[in-house]
């Protein structure tokens, strides 16, 4: 996730647009704002692309600047800027909380898919407890997004839903990241334990007889 985000760089970069968006409407109105906020996202993907950092992430961040401007726009209301990033918390945030619910955890989904190292840790219990809390982290993350963001789009507070998707970015994903590569880490000793258990078992009984030589094997 953090890598579709443009790693912690990508992070930084998708505040500019919000800064510059908020900062000029108070200044100049909305509609200005609204170019302002998409120029300052296309010169940021040009400075992306030119340093060759990933493209996927600048073209990400432009297209979402100007869905977010487009929304704005309709609604003819500034804080409508944030109603694309309101309620996508509240679809991942779902999303996350059902695939722990049937058992399958998205954090140990996308790690597998990742890097193809199957789905065996769901019948290790321990494993699938990781998961599960690392993608319930996420969860949190997403609903407390949606709360707190909602509940200043519905008091008209645009100054405080901008300052509210910035602050609340960095230290609740920072978590949920180190909640992650926790359960990934201790997945991963669970399978490398399990797999040196199953070579010892699966290894000769001391004092079983060599079938060539007619002399105990030793061990």
């Amino acid at each position: 996730m953090l890598q579709q985000m443009g790693g912690v760089s990508g992070l930084a970069y998708s505040a500019v647009p919000i800064v510059v968006f908020v900062v000029a409407n108070s200044l100049v109105g909305m509609v200005p704002a609204i170019w302002i906020a998409i120029s300052v996202s296309l010169l940021i993907a040009v400075a992306r692309i030119i340093r060759k950092e990933p493209l996927q992430p600048a073209i990400s961040g432009v297209l979402g600047v100007v869905v977010c401007s487009f929304i704005a726009y309709r609604t003819g209301d500034a804080k409508g800027f944030f109603l694309l990033g309101i309620w996508t918390s509240l679809i991942y945030g779902g999303v996350f909380l059902i695939s722990t619910v049937v058992r399958w955890p998205l954090v140990g989904v996308a790690w597998s898919v990742l890097n193809g190292s199957g789905f065996s840790w769901r019948h290790q219990r321990r494993a699938l407890l990781g998961y599960d809390l690392a993608t319930l982290s996420w969860t949190v993350v997403f609903i407390a997004k949606f709360v707190v963001q909602q509940w200043l789009y519905a008091a008209d507070e645009t100054g405080w839903l901008a300052f509210a998707r910035i602050a609340m970015s960095y230290p609740l994903t920072a978590l949920a990241l180190l909640i992650t590569v926790w359960a990934i880490r201790r997945a991963n000793k669970i399978a490398e334990l399990q797999t040196a258990t199953a070579a010892t078992d699966s290894g000769p009984p001391r004092g079983e007889e060599h079938p060539t030589s007619g002399r105990p094997a030793t061990g």
